[in-house]
């Protein structure tokens, strides 16, 4: 993908095709005027072509309407536009004739659509379609270089950089010509902010009549350059000059937008821009798109800008100047090789038939279900069968005691849930052996079978059917078979004497006063307090709940009342030998559940101390960043080996002396240290960031961050490390390719394994002479990756600091584009607003000039706004055919569903696999 977003896959999201085949002749007429060629270096031509009925059957995206053509008579037809330049002709756009959008779905990708058509339809399609659209290139390039040349002229608005410009004005979101309300909208809210000022707007409201919300000191500006093109005096307006204003800066050409533009920036209205206003508004643009950096070294970029412009020192710049700059052609075109990948989609553009029958798509949406979840799906189903099982034993054994005659089914229902009690009560310590399941994943082949990544997310279900077999055992027993027996006549109670004594209990009390009540009530309260904690309301902070219960929330809450576990555990051992039903030992079957876990997991928790007291590390530097991050460099202990991507626990005993917390690790495995990057999202981490601030000090001139420490002399905070644990993201060697997906400070794994990528590139280059990339294959130990995809998006424009020097050495070492890096600053406007025009320009011009991104600050040119991840998945599927992509994710999970069910639909309907592996964040 082009870094801007142009070219291949830019304005229309298309995949197209064009491909050689034997000429043939094609269906309407082309789009030239008069069959007058235009005499532009470049321009785009559409064509539309009459399409055979078997693909109007299978319902396209390219049908047109009659209105298209009046001769159509209902014909479908497809329009096709060319990007026509000097030297090439390029398939632009597919859509339909009647001018609507291109349907973005990924079924255009779809292989299947053609594979499942007769060999008869295929054929057709390819010569007829492909020879068509081969002719309309051959015809307009013979017309085209008959052309008389231009060449006096140094930049022509027909280029895509034209269009690209264009986008770059755009300077309201919602307009009328798209959505048909837009002005309507904006009368409204007129017709509201003026309801007691007799329909006069003043000028601060002017940013939320027009929907600039959030850039009001902006639409300030803007508002004042209207004015001044209008004559408008003061700072109110009426509504028909709202409507001029309105119409100016809804307009979509391209003057009209350099010159809103211009007027902007012009403050004195000379017709002239002095470098004073190129300043001004560099800040002014910086400011609306929060990038403090670029406001602090305002003087300096519009420095560049008059520099570029203004070569022979005028002290000014014009409006044809400003043209200039923007109609230069874009720094990335497209590559051949992208165009010929395009140029293999278009026969595929047909999108598949929806399936009535729904018997058919329940089947469809099974198979897919279950060959994406079928790791999950045996396991499910054999814990549940367990649980199952056991509860039908139990039932059916109590349903053949003497006990049933009194207490009935309810001592049945009482007994099986209590049996899935044990089951599980023994089971939801195995999800949380961390050593046991990273030396399975790591020495072991079940990793194939068994979803070791929901590890805790199998925990959580154990837990739940913990909470229903305690809902089943003390409810049946409390509501049901007590009652029964207290109820119960004489000759009904003397089968219980040998199980409730000679005495019948008279009342409740009897029961919750045994050791078999008190301990049964503390475990539901314990529990019930742990599993209230765990939940994401009372962990994440969620519940807006007054000061003096803000404890009962947070990770320390969570933390400490999972440790209630001793207790519960000790009870739940009294409470299964104190029965009032069992009498004989070898039938107290609870310990003999419990057994074997529980020593598990004391061996782990005793390994873990043990451990961590003996990996002693030092701390080398400590960096404070932006953004609440805090960067540790520490030794790393003899004989600790890890993977990319997987992560340990940390300890801090100036903070507390108990609370472990887990980090992913961002150091290489070539590393000789580690390190953590710990962002202050809870109590814990802003303890700790302050106990290592208070021994830091500002950066001298040339070192990244707010605050720094490093060397011997510099007395640390004692740390303390257990670990590594094994996580999704270690098995990113597995893949040829992969997407890495990283959200804020959710990049931590993923840069571990870009810098292990690089450190593998180092290790192959130097063993084999040449470059052991070409033979397609490394040899170090399973490692296939030979593509990665890298995504970091991130609010703030000082998080780019956090892995600066990652960043530039990969830029720097990665000769072979191994690593395509892709940075996205979601506070900068996207592109195509003019609040990030001038931003978009000065990064242009900065990253030509000096090889560094002005918003980053690194040699990675940055992306603004969010990704489209949908073109993110096309753009993979299309470089990577008949490829397995591993997709690493590690954020919030807001962005999880999205990516999951890209990786699904892509991985359905094409030939490339996408495998979506979510980190626990």
């Amino acid at each position: 993908m082009n870094e801007d977003g142009r070219g291949a896959y830019s304005e229309n999201n298309s995949d197209t095709e064009s491909i050689a085949s034997d000429r043939a002749a094609f269906s309407g007429p082309l789009g030239l005027s008069g069959g007058s060629v235009s005499n532009k270096r470049a321009s785009k031509k559409s064509a539309r072509f009459n399409l055979p009925p078997e693909i109007t059957m299978a319902k396209t995206n390219s049908t047109g309407s009659a209105a298209s053509f009046a001769a159509a008579d209902n014909d479908a037809y497809v329009e096709i536009t060319l990007d026509i330049r000097d030297d090439s002709v390029a398939v632009h756009s597919v859509q339909g004739a009647d001018g609507g959008h291109e349907d973005p779905e990924l079924a255009l990708l779809a292989k299947r659509t053609l594979e499942n058509k007769s060999p008869s339809f295929r054929s057709f399609l390819f010569r007829n379609t492909s020879a068509q659209i081969k002719q309309v290139s051959q015809e307009l390039k013979r017309a085209l270089s008959r052309r008389p040349s231009n060449a006096g002229r140094r930049f022509d608005r027909t280029k895509s950089a034209a269009a690209h410009a264009l986008r770059g004005f755009k300077f309201i979101t919602t307009k009328t010509g798209a959505s048909g309300n837009g002005w309507s909208s904006v009368e409204k809210r007129f017709n509201d902010l003026t309801a007691s000022t007799n329909g006069h707007l003043h000028r601060s409201q002017f940013a939320e009549c027009i929907g600039m919300n959030q850039s009001k000191e902006f639409a300030g500006e803007l508002f004042q350059a209207l004015a001044r093109r209008h004559n408008v005096t003061g700072d109110l307006i009426n509504k028909v000059q709202l409507k001029r204003f309105w119409d100016q800066i809804s307009d979509e050409s391209f003057d009209s937008r350099l010159q809103t533009f211009f007027d902007m920036v012009d403050k004195d209205a000379d017709g002239r821009i002095a470098e004073e206003e190129v300043r001004e508004i560099i800040s002014l643009s910086a400011s609306a798109n929060k990038l403090s950096n670029i406001q602090k070294q305002a003087e300096e970029y519009a420095a560049l800008i008059m520099e570029e412009l203004d070569p022979d020192n005028a002290g000014y710049i014009m409006i044809h100047n400003l043209e200039t700059l923007l109609l230069q052609a874009p720094n990335q075109s497209v590559r051949i090789g992208d165009s010929r990948i395009l140029s293999q989609m278009l026969s595929q553009k047909l999108k598949p038939t929806q399936e009535n029958n729904p018997l058919k798509r329940w089947y469809q949406k099974s198979k897919y279900f279950i060959m994406d979840n079928w790791q999950r799906v045996w396991v499910m189903m054999l814990w549940l069968g367990i649980v199952g099982g056991l509860f039908a034993y139990k039932f059916v054994q109590y349903r053949n005691k003497a006990v049933f005659d009194v207490m009935g089914y309810c001592v049945c229902i009482a007994k099986g849930g209590a049996e899935t009690l044990k089951f599980n009560m023994a089971l939801i310590l195995l999800p949380v052996c961390r050593n046991t399941i990273t030396w399975l994943r790591n020495k072991t082949k079940m990793g194939t079978v068994v979803p070791f990544d929901d590890n805790l997310n199998f925990h959580k279900v154990i837990a739940v059917g913990i909470a229903i077999g305690v809902i089943l055992h003390g409810g049946a027993h409390l509501t049901c078979d007590f009652p029964r027996l207290l109820h119960a006549t004489e000759e009904e109670y003397e089968p219980m004497e040998p199980f409730f004594g000679e005495e019948q209990p008279e009342n409740y009390w009897w029961f919750l006063k045994g050791v078999e009540g008190v301990t049964g009530i503390i475990m539901v309260v314990l529990m019930s307090i742990a599993f209230t904690l765990a939940t994401p309301w009372f962990r994440r902070n969620k519940l807006n709940l007054p000061k003096f219960l803000k404890k009962l929330t947070g990770f320390n809450a969570f933390w400490y009342s999972h440790h209630l576990f001793v207790i519960v555990y000790t009870l739940l051992i009294v409470h299964g030998i104190y029965l009032y039903l069992t009498k004989k030992w070898y039938q107290k079957t609870t310990w003999m559940y419990l057994a074997v876990p529980i020593t598990l997991y004391a061996c782990e928790r005793l390994i873990r101390a043990f451990r961590s007291s003996i990996k002693a590390v030092k701390i080398r530097k400590v960096a404070v960043y932006p953004g609440n991050v805090l960067s540790l460099h520490m030794s790393k202990p003899q004989g600790f080996k890890y993977k990319s991507g997987q992560y340990m626990f940390v300890n801090c005993s100036a903070v507390s002396p108990f609370e472990w917390h887990p980090f992913s690790i961002t150091s290489a495995p070539g590393d000789d240290y580690l390190s953590v990057h710990i962002r202050t999202l809870g109590d814990w981490t802003r303890q700790l960031k302050t106990v290592f601030s208070e021994v830091c000090q500002p950066p001298p001139a040339g070192k990244s961050g707010l605050l720094r420490a490093e060397g011997t002399n510099t007395s640390f905070p004692k740390i303390l490390i257990d670990g590594p644990y094994g996580a999704p993201a270690q098995d990113y060697k597995k893949y040829d390719v992969v997407l890495l997906v990283g959200l804020g400070i959710g990049a931590t794994p993923m840069i571990s394994i870009v810098k292990d990528i690089i450190n593998n590139m180092k290790m192959e280059e130097d063993s084999v002479p040449g470059s052991a990339l070409d033979n397609g294959n490394f040899n170090n130990k399973g490692f296939r990756t030979m593509k990665a995809y890298f995504y970091w998006v991130t609010r703030e424009q000082g998080s780019f600091e956090w892995f600066k020097g990652i960043m530039n050495e990969v830029s720097e070492m990665d000769e072979k584009r191994v690593i395509e890096l892709h940075n996205y600053c979601t506070s900068v406007y996207e592109e195509g607003d003019a609040r990030s025009a001038l931003i978009t320009m000065l990064q242009s011009l900065h990253h030509a000039k000096n090889g560094v991104d002005v918003v980053s600050g690194t040699r990675v040119k940055s992306h603004f706004a969010k990704p489209n991840w949908r073109q993110v998945y096309k753009k993979i599927a299309l470089h990577h055919p008949d490829a397995r992509i591993g997709v690493f994710y590690c954020g919030a999970t807001a962005l999880t569903k999205e990516l999951r069910q890209l990786a699904l639909d892509f991985s359905h309907k094409t030939s490339t696999k996408f495998e979506f592996h979510k980190e626990n964040f």
